[in-house]
């Protein structure tokens, strides 16, 4: 992040440059970042096994609560929190043209449930592997469908903007149906064609050093877009991590309360958690900048998510480690 804005200030003229390599005019899809994002995300769908959700009625419990959060809590939830701040609470700092932006960005940061780091998260909490794999495969599944549409409406009714349908799925096709597609085809392909143990045991390993480079660069060229922005707006960058902080909490709480309410076990209900409360980013910063621009307001948003994202979430994952006790009865039972 902090490469990212030095050489954003540093050369300005490379990373216009890079900037402005898009799909098609008016697209607003990066070429670099697109092809960044696609190094990075495939090797983690390439991990994702989608017959396992096959499984699922076996303990939906938790599964249904994670739903639950994602989509009919966590972006309604941000869109009324971001619509309060930005329209009222910090009217006075921040114009109605930037709560517009504001706004969009956050929502598009809600409605992106969190994909790739959720393995991470699960295994800091020592969560169940599988059963986080499950949440993350419904998840994309249902992102297919409900990212766009959840999108447009919260966007079109929380601000005044108006968002183009049409390069919001454009941006949902590059982001997450070519990965994910590309990610399942590989898998199946090379599981059918060398074992499963080959697979998981000695390929993917090697794939880990090209999704963290590629995360990396994904960063580092998102901070240099955004150099101007941040650097020219810090008390606007103070201001959006309010909301953002706020949303986070109140989410992570809620599915781990509910959790503990329906009696699941920790090793589902603390990931369970993990995934309410964080974001796709990669796919929020990019469906940002297909919408708006890569200097708006509502990239800014996005990418203010990404400076707060991963304090927060290690911060939800030792209040989870250190209640784990409270979970006692649910693991008895099963």
């Amino acid at each position: 992040m902090l490469v990212g804005v030095l050489a954003g200030k540093a050369l300005p003229e490379v990373a216009g440059s890079l900037r402005q390599m898009q799909f098609g005019a008016g697209s607003q899809i990066n070429i670099p970042i697109a092809v960044l994002i696609w190094l990075m995300i495939i090797p983690m769908m390439m991990k994702v096994d989608f017959a396992s959700i096959r499984d699922v009625g076996k303990r939906p419990r938790g599964l249904l609560v994670t739903l639950f959060v994602n989509w009919l809590v966590k972006p309604f939830s941000m869109a009324f929190i971001a619509w309060v701040f930005f329209r009222y609470v910090f009217a006075a700092w921040i114009s109605p043209a930037d709560a517009g932006q504001y706004i969009a960005g956050c929502i598009i940061l809600a409605a992106a449930p969190c994909t790739a780091m959720v393995f991470v998260w699960s295994y800091l909490t020592d969560g169940d592997p599988a059963y986080t794999l499950v949440q993350v495969s419904l998840n994309d599944l249902i992102m297919l469908f409900l990212f766009a549409p959840v999108v447009r409406f919260l966007v079109n009714g929380a601000s005044s903007l108006r968002v183009p349908f049409q390069v919001l799925l454009y941006a949902v096709a590059i982001f997450i149906v070519i990965p994910l597609a590309v990610g399942a085809a590989l898998r199946a392909w090379l599981v059918r064609a060398h074992g499963r143990q080959w697979f998981e045991g000695k390929l993917l390993p090697r794939f880990a050093p090209v999704s963290m480079l590629a995360l990396l660069a994904t960063l580092v060229l998102i901070f240099a877009f955004q150099a101007d922005n941040i650097t020219g707006k810090p008390l606007h960058v103070l201001l959006i991590a309010v909301p953002i902080l706020i949303q986070v909490y109140f989410n992570s709480s809620l599915a781990y309360g509910l959790m503990k309410l329906f009696k699941v076990r920790h090793a589902v209900a603390a990931p369970g958690a993990l995934i309410g409360a964080s974001n796709f980013f990669e796919l929020a910063v990019a469906t940002a900048i297909a919408l708006f621009g890569p200097g708006s307001g509502a990239a800014l948003a996005t990418v203010v998510g990404v400076l707060i994202e991963v304090p927060v979430m290690l911060s939800v994952c030792s209040f989870c480690n250190r209640t784990r006790h409270w979970f006692q009865e649910a693991e008895e039972a099963a």
